[in-house]
């Protein structure tokens, strides 16, 4: 099997897209600690960088998003085999495609679907194999959290698409249960439902490791950020926080357990 099947099914790739860059770097220049490259010359695209390479990239939220009433956001990028045949499942399986298969010269190929509850991903097939990173370093995205309205059907859609499995149920007591899944021992992420009332959609929310969990939670709000659950302990020993930076914009950190 070659490393770029292997990485089938792993978050390859965050993306930012906000209505004002600039700020949005300074911001998180400020909190997490990422230096910024220009992508190419006269590309609005910069890539965020951690200490062991870009983890992500931000751009301008392009017109017709903005026109439609796409707020801010990030998102990611799992891999797949076949992007279109995956956009296609995708369809089927009651999702939906939000932009349809594109090809990037010198990046690879791509699409943004949607799972039947409304929560947004990107595919790709990346035009060569992405270096892998440590997630307990500083400036890395470590974990993925789908809220949503049916975590149950939600993962099913999910595994159905990418071969995720179903890793561990945790009773969460009045939250309910929380769903671990991954791939093998490789833990992607979780998954579980959103507070009945709530009145944010179905969403992804990712997860940045930080060497203090306290230090970068306070220069966030020093920055403009608003604390929306936490600070709290986690399984494992960590920390997190999950925030909204000065542009509305949901995020969130996490600190593993010091050693």
């Amino acid at each position: 099997m070659s490393s770029q099947n292997a990485d089938n099914g792993r978050f390859v790739w965050y993306e930012l897209l906000t209505k004002d860059p600039g700020a949005a770097l300074a911001f998180y220049s400020k909190v997490i600690g990422w230096s910024t490259l220009a992508f190419g010359k006269g590309s609005n695209y910069v890539l965020l960088v951690a200490e062991q390479g870009p983890v992500g990239g931000a751009m301008g939220l392009p017109n017709p998003a903005a026109t439609m009433g796409i707020p801010s956001s990030w998102t990611a990028s799992v891999q797949v085999e076949d992007v279109d045949a995956t956009a296609s499942l995708a369809k089927k399986l009651g999702g939906a495609v939000r932009k349809e298969p594109e090809q990037v010269p010198g990046v690879g190929r791509f699409a943004v679907i949607a799972d039947p509850h409304g929560a947004r991903l990107s595919i790709s097939r990346p035009a060569s194999p992405m270096n892998r990173h440590d997630s307990s370093k500083r400036g890395k995205f470590c974990w993925n959290e789908l809220l949503t309205t049916d975590h149950g059907a939600a993962f099913e859609f999910y595994s159905a698409l990418f071969g995720w499995e179903n890793l561990q149920d945790m009773d969460m007591g009045p939250v309910g249960t929380y769903r671990v899944f991954g791939s093998g021992e490789n833990r992607l992420g979780g998954m579980m439902n959103l507070p009945t009332g709530a009145s944010t959609p179905p969403m992804w929310l990712f997860y940045v490791e930080t060497l203090s969990l306290d230090e970068a939670m306070a220069t966030a709000v020093k920055e403009g950020a608003t604390v929306m659950n936490g600070p709290m302990d986690v399984a494992g020993g960590g920390r997190i926080v999950q925030m909204v930076d000065p542009q509305q914009v949901a995020f969130a950190l996490h600190q593993s357990q010091k050693k």
